[in-house]
């Protein structure tokens, strides 16, 4: 939208400040013999600055006669290739602001509008750069051909020391500033409106649609990663269930084992408590220190209790 709004204006202040230039200078000759001085010379010229083509007449001084003198240099080239960028911007911008408000559907059917219009943006960004670098050069070389001092140059009757020669008047080059700062601005404004037309093309929106390789093997890289943590953190747990519940049920049968064996003895005591002592009578029988057995008294064995 940018494009739309500032591009036709200052595409025709550029073509505009260039093309309807016109400058004037004015020089004198005091000659030695006041009767053949010239004091008010007039030179003028402008668009397309080819000056070669611009002439004036100067006195001689040391004859009742004068001279024609030209200027040098032909600057057309570069100040129409200048003019011409802006004029056909200024007529793209405007057929492109009618197709963005009257045409939007058939500007983005098929994507052909957005396409067309991002390659003829980068054009013109481009001829504005040359345009405009180019007619900057020349427009110095244009100062340089019609200063003052180079005229007097060319006037015969200035190079002798007698006669006097000064500039009364010199051109004004505030408008021809002014173009070459309008061209470099259409620069910024056209390479800036690259950016804002790519987004409406479909090699943007294919580019936002399918991320890059790099972008992909990232995320499915750090996925894995994830899901092996995941997974070595939950093995363990899995692999020490069946140990903890074995050891749980070996516990369980040991003090199973335990109860039985603790009731089986108190069963055994209750029926101990309830018998009689039982006796045993045999012949008495000694051992000696060799093992010998020895006579001795009868002896009673009791089961204690």
């Amino acid at each position: 939208m940018c494009m739309v709004i500032f591009a036709p204006i200052f595409a025709i202040c550029a073509f505009a400040t260039c093309g309807g230039y016109n400058g004037h200078l004015q020089v004198k000759v005091d000659c030695a013999d006041r009767k053949q001085s010239n004091l008010s010379i007039n030179i003028d010229f402008g668009y397309p600055f080819r000056l070669q083509q611009v002439h004036f007449k100067a006195p001689l001084c040391e004859a009742k006669r004068e001279e024609i003198i030209i200027l040098d240099g032909d600057f057309s080239s570069a100040a129409q290739f200048f003019v011409t960028v802006g004029v056909f911007a200024f007529l793209y911008s405007l057929l492109a602001t009618i197709v963005y408000v009257f045409y939007q559907n058939k500007y983005l059917k098929n994507n052909r509008g957005p396409l067309v219009d991002f390659l003829v943006t980068v054009i013109f960004s481009f001829m504005w750069l040359v345009s405009s670098c180019c007619w900057a050069k020349t427009l110095t070389d244009i100062k340089t051909a019609t200063n003052p001092t180079q005229v007097l140059l060319l006037i015969s009757a200035c190079r002798a020391q007698e006669n006097k020669c000064t500039a009364t008047q010199e051109p004004l080059w505030s408008r021809l500033n002014t173009s070459v700062v309008f061209g470099f601005v259409n620069v910024v404004l056209w390479v800036g409106n690259i950016w804002f037309v790519f987004k409406e093309t479909g090699w943007y929106k294919t580019g936002q649609r399918y991320p890059t390789r790099g972008a992909s093997g990232k995320r499915s890289s750090e996925m894995r990663q994830r899901l092996y943590s995941e997974s070595s953190f939950d093995q363990p747990e899995e692999s020490f269930g069946p140990q903890s519940s074995r050891q749980d049920s070996l516990k369980r049968s040991k003090e199973d084992f335990g109860q039985q064996v603790h009731r089986q003895a108190s069963l055994n005591q209750s029926h101990v408590g309830f018998s009689l002592p039982q006796t045993y009578l045999g012949k008495p029988v000694t051992h000696d220190m060799e093992n010998k057995v020895a006579s001795q008294g009868p002896m009673i064995f009791v089961n204690e209790m």
